[in-house]
């Protein structure tokens, strides 16, 4: 996720490895990981929470933040002929609710810096 993110945000992990384990406890928190503005500013946490897990194919995750009562996303990674289609889906309930929209935007805009993050990651050496 930080590669994906860089040099936007950071978020930290419990361990060196920064890796979640491979057989994770579903529907239970996993930690509790702090969103880091440039790796260094605090501005959110995230209360990972998998419900589903296929690793290498897909994941649901259901948390909590302190900006959401509620973050779902799942991530799906379907094999093409060339390589890979990776879809994120992302829904939100905002703990105050005025700043959705903003919210929104924001997400968007972070999720197209990560995409764009992955086909630099993946696409080296094709």
């Amino acid at each position: 996720m930080n590669r994906e993110f860089f040099p936007l945000v950071r978020m930290t992990w419990p361990g060196a490895e920064g890796q979640l384990p491979a057989q994770p406890s579903l529907g239970q928190r996993l930690f509790r990981s702090w969103i880091l503005l440039f790796g260094l500013l605090p501005i959110d946490y995230d209360d990972l929470t998998l419900v589903e897990f296929e690793p290498g194919r897909r994941f649901l995750e259901r948390s909590v933040m302190f900006s959401q009562r509620q973050w779902v996303h799942e991530r799906v990674v379907t094999p093409t002929a060339t390589g890979c289609k990776l879809t994120d889906s992302v829904r939100f309930i905002p703990r105050l609710h005025p700043l959705g929209a903003l919210q929104l935007g924001l997400f968007r805009l972070a999720f197209r810096w990560r995409h764009r993050n992955l086909r630099r990651l993946f696409s080296r050496g094709r």
